[in-house]
């Protein structure tokens, strides 16, 4: 079975990318106080971090292999900053700690930006003011690139979770231009969708690699072509439609919660009336037997699953397209930026944000899928990761 692809250009994503110095964190005994814990500053090498008189690696960017090396934190966007890398040795050396030390680094960076941007309205009538102004806007791009480091590897976590390690840089995957990932982790990676959104997400792989939710192995295995630009188009698109997933899944869930509320509550006031409007004997009987009633709770009936996958596609196929976009759309720049410095990471050079070659290469429909079934949890992942930051360091508007 040979086939070739052609896609669109996905829409591009913009961006800059400071960086601060290394730090080191130090837990206490208990994880109730490890948030609180002392903090010194150390100047170390680039590609280490100690951390608790130890050497703790960070996240290392793959490159120049000729075979798919999956070591545990051989992720493709190396983290450029000193709570990224922080963070890269605390999930090595004590990954108990790590949810501790991420919400730290967050309120840390939160801080530190708004007492820059304090001092700069306390010095507007000063000579100064120029000065402060200035600074302001460093530390501005400094956290946003610090938070956005936190955010990849917050996703990281979650992925390392699932024992799914991230595809590395695609040049360590290819040999002769053929490229073959595994183990595939299908199962793994469909595990984190509900039923509903995962034959959402079947759809999607059917619709964008031409390979059905009930394939046969061989099919798996068989070969297609696809430019590598085109690949990494799809992957990045993938990553939006796996935001959009989670977003509008989360909004319809929230929307029919609301609309069952609002039924039980007109159901119960009607009945209250109709009661009101009977005889005091009769009343009691009723009630009576109402009470011997044993309800069954809504949404666990026969065929609840079927309507439930019919529902979230009838409701994502009845989005304006003014919604759409809204769903789609990363909410803050910082998430925006993330998704095109992986993807660049991934698939070419994320210094130029162009891929290293438009070279066509051979894989299997098996690795496709696993590269789509990635970007689609790294898109669901970064929604739920975008909401938890907010709460803690105001993300940027996109």
């Amino acid at each position: 079975m040979e086939h070739c692809f052609s896609l669109h250009k996905a829409p591009s994503l913009s961006s800059f990318l400071p960086s601060l110095g290394p730090r080191v964190f130090i837990p206490s005994n208990s994880p109730s106080d490890f948030a609180l814990s002392r903090r010194r500053s150390l100047r170390t090498g680039f590609t280490s971090t100690p951390f608790n008189g130890r050497k703790a690696p960070s996240v290392k960017a793959s490159a120049g292999a000729s075979h798919c090396d999956f070591s545990s934190l051989n992720a493709p966007l190396e983290p450029k900053s000193a709570p990224g890398k922080f963070l890269s040795g605390v999930l090595q050396n004590q990954r108990q700690f790590f949810h501790f030390a991420a919400a730290d680094e967050l309120k840390r960076l939160s801080d530190d930006r708004d007492a820059a941007v304090a001092r700069m309205f306390v010095s507007l009538d000063s000579d100064e003011a120029c000065l402060h102004r200035r600074i302001a806007q460093l530390k501005e791009q400094e956290c946003q690139a610090a938070v956005e480091d936190v955010m990849y590897m917050l996703i990281f976590y979650k992925f390392s979770d699932l024992r799914v390690p991230l595809v590395p840089k695609l040049s360590r995957c290819m040999y002769n231009c053929r490229l073959e990932i595994w183990p595939s982790k299908d199962w793994e990676l469909e595990s984190i969708h509900s039923i509903e959104v995962l034959e959402v997400v079947r759809d999607h792989i059917s619709a964008v690699i031409g390979l059905r939710a009930d394939s046969s192995v061989t099919d798996n295995w068989a070969t297609t072509e696809i430019q590598q630009l085109h690949l990494g188009r799809l992957y990045a698109a993938s990553i939006l439609y796996g935001y959009f997933l989670k977003s509008a899944s989360s909004r319809h869930q929230l929307e029919r919660c609301l609309t069952l509320v609002h039924q039980k509550r007109l159901n119960h006031r009607n009945s209250l009336q109709f009661l009101d409007l009977l005889p005091c004997g009769i009343k009691s009987l009723v009630l009576g037997r109402f009470s011997d009633v044993q309800s069954v709770p809504l949404g666990q009936g026969p065929g609840r699953q079927e309507k439930d996958l019919e529902e979230l596609r009838c409701y994502v196929m009845g989005f304006d397209p003014e919604t759409l976009q809204r769903c789609a759309k990363p909410r803050s720049k910082e998430a925006a930026h993330l998704i095109e410095r992986h993807s660049c990471a991934l698939f070419g050079d994320e210094q130029t944000r162009i891929p290293q070659t438009d070279e066509v290469i051979r894989t299997s429909f098996s690795s496709l899928k696993r590269l789509v079934l990635e970007a689609v949890a790294f898109g669901s992942f970064l929604w739920d990761i975008e909401e938890y930051v907010d709460t803690v360091y105001k993300l940027k508007d996109n």
